[in-house]
């Protein structure tokens, strides 16, 4: 899978269980330390996400890395 496409299926994913949760991306940002806008371009697919990160954001929505 290409990176840009893979990106993008992350971001989904994470938009995905972030409303499961009833967190908004502020919410999310706030529990993270991640700022909304940041926030929303993970979820668009336009930033790459590292694996702490990827991890912080799991945590702050009470899952493991596994859910992506």
């Amino acid at each position: 899978m290409d990176k840009v496409k893979e990106r993008i299926r992350i971001g989904q994913r994470i938009a995905e269980i972030r409303k499961e949760v009833g967190l908004s991306q502020t919410q999310l940002g706030n529990k993270c330390g991640i700022e909304r806008c940041h926030i929303s371009r993970i979820e668009q697919g336009k930033y790459s996400v590292g694996l702490d990160t990827l991890a912080t954001i799991a945590e702050a929505m009470g899952k493991t890395l596994d859910f992506v």
